[in-house]
Order: C-alpha cells, then sequence, then structure tokens
C-alpha cells in the first residue's frame, strides 16, 4: 500500500511571506496590513494551472483559522466541488465541531495525527495556506511535495513560508512554468539527500 503524500499549496511572495494572498481582511493577525497582495499581478495563464490541483481527489489538511475562512464559503459555491466531497482534517486546540460536511478536528499532537493519516488508505492530503500547520509539518518532514506559486513582489512583512524551520531539507523541481506575467509555479518533491 502506497502512503499518502501531503502536498502543501501556497501562494508565496519573492520574500516568502504566505499571510493573507487573496483578500485584504483574510488574515489581519499581527497588525498585517497587505493582504490582497497577489490581486497587484493579475495573470489569467494562471487559471489552467490552478484548476490542475483543484479538481483532483484530495483530502484537506487544514488550520483552525483557513478551515473558519473556508467553512462560511465553499459549501455555498460550487466552483470547486472537490473541497466539498474531500474529507476535512483541522488542526485545532478548540474547535471539535464544524458545519461543513465531512470534518475531521485533529485536536492532539499533530505530527502524531499525520503520521497517522499517511499511513492510512485514501487520497492524498493537501493542505492550502495553514501557516502554523505547514510550520509545524516542516519541524517534523512531513510535507512530501511543495506546490508554490511564486509571485514577483515584495510584502514586506507578515507571515513567512519557512520562518521557524530548523532542520535542513532538500526537494527537487519536478515541474515548473513561468507565467508571462513572470509568476513561477513549481513543485517540488522531497528529496533525501541535500547532494
Amino acid at each position: 500500500m502506497a502512503e499518502r503524500k501531503v502536498v502543501a499549496l501556497e501562494h508565496l511572495s519573492l520574500d516568502g511571506v504566505i499571510q493573507g494572498p487573496g483578500r485584504k481582511e483574510e488574515d489581519p493577525s499581527g497588525g498585517f496590513a497587505q493582504g490582497g497582495w497577489t490581486g497587484l499581478i493579475s495573470d489569467p495563464s494562471l487559471g489552467p494551472l490552478f484548476d490542475k490541483q483543484l479538481h483532483q481527489r484530495f483530502d484537506l489538511l487544514l488550520g483552525r483559522r483557513t478551515y473558519d475562512i473556508w467553512e462560511q464559503y465553499w459549501p455555498h459555491h460550487d466552483f470547486w466541488p472537490e473541497a466539498n466531497v474531500a474529507t476535512k482534517y483541522v488542526a485545532s486546540r478548540t474547535r471539535t465541531h464544524g458545519e461543513w460536511d465531512q470534518t475531521v478536528f485533529l485536536n492532539g499532537n499533530l505530527a502524531e495525527s499525520v503520521k497517522a493519516l499517511k499511513s492510512q488508505e485514501g487520497p492524498d492530503l493537501h493542505v492550502w495556506g495553514s501557516s502554523q500547520v505547514v510550520q509545524e509539518l516542516v519541524r517534523h518532514d512531513l510535507i512530501d511535495e511543495f506546490w508554490l506559486v511564486i509571485y514577483p513582489i515584495v510584502v514586506g512583512s507578515g507571515k513567512r513560508l519557512f520562518a521557524w524551520s530548523s532542520i535542513p531539507l532538500a526537494y527537487r523541481v519536478t515541474e515548473s512554468t513561468t507565467t508571462p506575467r513572470g509568476v513561477l509555479v513549481v513543485r517540488y518533491q522531497r528529496s533525501k539527500s541535500l547532494n
């Protein structure tokens, strides 16, 4: 039986910021006022690249803040039906129940919970946003792939993708595309060697 992969999908600025890429009010925590920064580069060629990721079979692994936002939106929109049918695993110390169908709250040790999920039958686990979850998974070397959309923008402040990484990890590029507006879409797969 093949192990399920954990795939982190992130919108990233040149200076590594992943906070609030979509909307100004998305994540103002820590006084972050640059929300919606991906809108500074409108690039229609990103659509088909996003479709490739959105319209496949997966389960979701989300932080509580991302889940809170998505729970209010996706059940009422049919653009991304795969999200509604996916099992949503949510890392939370405070919530134990959600209104979005097929939600499971992970209230214990996140790394141990994800190790157990990876060993079960099922589709890959996709992590969107959820910076604290991603940091915890990086700390425990549990991310098998990164799918990064890197915008030629310097945001200046905000939560960063590898802010707390303390161990060296190697990845190899398995796919990359540069759009006409200079957005780089790269898939990195975990490599066991730093050479």
